[in-house]
């Protein structure tokens, strides 16, 4: 017969002195952290201060205005993982977790961050343990330092208000975003609506650099299949404003590149979100950008007004805008096959549900009919081509009609209408 006999430690296993209890010295079993920021095992503190009547903290000797006792979770945790992981590593030594070379600093810092409301200074510390590389980051996230940071993030809803709150929650984001977020539990932790709700916050009220490392967590997140239904409903077009205006920043082009990623993200999974990025004016402001875009930024745009044009209201807006044409035609056949696929898609969607007479006659003004037929005479056969063929052939005898039509190209245009 069996008997459970409770595991002690052992007497060589080196103790992190944070998980001693300075009363006793031994590990902490329930760890309660008091007013002045110590942390004490439950009984000992109870008993110095209910059964020796003591006022004052045993570490500091300062004199207590309460007794509170808050039970330290995250100290308890940690101890607890520490516990598991020496006792793996007695028995399989090679399964042993990544242990970093911060590694009893990142104990401390999550074990003080907790138990105090000046969190910001521990939070700046991590930041830098954390940018010593992937062992330390990898070693934090085994420590539970998400859970950690995702109750810093959740208290902007509790104390809206309170700026120490928010710029420990701005600290929290520069330490997570640089964290790998690709585990099952780490993806549960962000994706409570109260978390994404936070970080929806900053991302619309945060600094500068708030605003980057949150759109970063949310792009790392797209990775990982996120579904953006419930931010979209919750936050409506201030969701979609916010990431515009990131895609809009010109000083900060990895803030701006990471918001067109999470768009396309957002935009790509479901039509009913297209309606709120189109009423956040996302059309306007992209066909704005559009003229003075690079390549990657040039194909990431398109796509996303090739997704916003298949519904009604996005053609709408698209045409609506006076340099809408000007500004596609301009990329055509001059950034890449990419852009090209996309901006035919465009011109297509534009030309077949929203034939206005206007539509017709800009596209052959500001040379898209021009550049559809250069495409035709490009080698081989795609799918890009048989949409201009389709819109050649759709407008081809409106086109002929304007003064302006290129008399060499009605003989080319003659031959398109007659193939096939």
């Amino acid at each position: 017969m069996e008997m459970n006999i409770e595991k002690k430690p052992d007497p060589s296993m080196e103790i992190p002195l944070y998980f001693r209890c300075p009363i006793s010295m031994e590990v902490m079993k329930n760890p309660v952290t008091i007013s002045t920021g110590v942390t004490y095992e439950r009984k000992n503190i109870e008993q110095w201060f209910f059964t020796y009547k003591k006022k004052t903290c045993p570490a500091t000797m300062q004199t207590l205005e309460n007794f509170y006792l808050t039970p330290n979770h995250t100290l308890k945790r940690l101890i607890i993982a520490w516990q598991e992981r020496e006792s793996k590593s007695e028995d399989k030594p090679s399964t042993s977790p990544c242990i970093s070379i911060k590694h009893d600093e990142l104990v401390s810092l999550l074990t003080n961050i907790e138990s105090t409301p000046f969190k910001v200074n521990s939070l700046k510390k991590l930041r830098s343990c954390i940018e010593l590389g992937n062992e330390v980051k990898l070693d934090f996230v085994q420590l539970g330092g998400i859970e950690v940071l995702s109750r810093i993030i959740i208290q902007v809803l509790i104390e809206t208000s309170d700026f120490v709150t928010f710029r420990a929650c701005e600290e929290a984001l520069g330490v997570l975003y640089q964290l790998p977020i690709s585990d099952e539990a780490s993806m549960d932790l962000l994706s409570k609506p109260e978390c994404m709700k936070s970080m929806a916050i900053m991302l619309q009220r945060g600094s500068a650099e708030a605003r980057f490392h949150t759109v970063t967590i949310f792009r790392n997140m797209s990775k990982v299949e996120y579904n953006w239904n419930w931010v979209v409903q919750d936050q409506g077009m201030d969701l979609f404003k916010s990431l515009l205006e990131l895609v809009s920043d010109e000083i900060c082009t990895k803030a701006s590149s990471c918001a067109l990623d999470v768009l396309i993200e957002i935009l790509g999974k479901s039509k009913k979100t297209r309606l709120k990025a189109i009423e956040a004016g996302a059309i306007c402001v992209l066909i704005e950008l559009l003229p003075d875009s690079n390549k990657s930024k040039c194909e990431r745009m398109l796509l996303i007004i090739k997704l916003l044009c298949e519904c009604a209201e996005g053609r709408l807006a698209f045409v609506d805008h006076k340099l809408g044409i000007v500004a596609l035609t301009k990329k055509l056949l001059r950034v890449s096959n990419v852009a090209t696929k996309f901006g035919v898609k465009i011109l297509w969607l534009i030309s077949s549900f929203h034939p206005t007479e206007k539509v017709i006659e800009d596209m052959l003004v500001f040379g898209s009919v021009k550049k559809l037929l250069g495409l035709l005479q490009i080698d081989g056969r795609s799918s890009t081509k048989d949409k201009a063929v389709k819109i050649i052939k759709l407008h081809g005898n409106s086109w002929k009609q304007f003064p302006c039509f290129p008399s060499e190209l009605k003989d080319y245009l003659r031959l398109v209408h007659n193939s096939n």
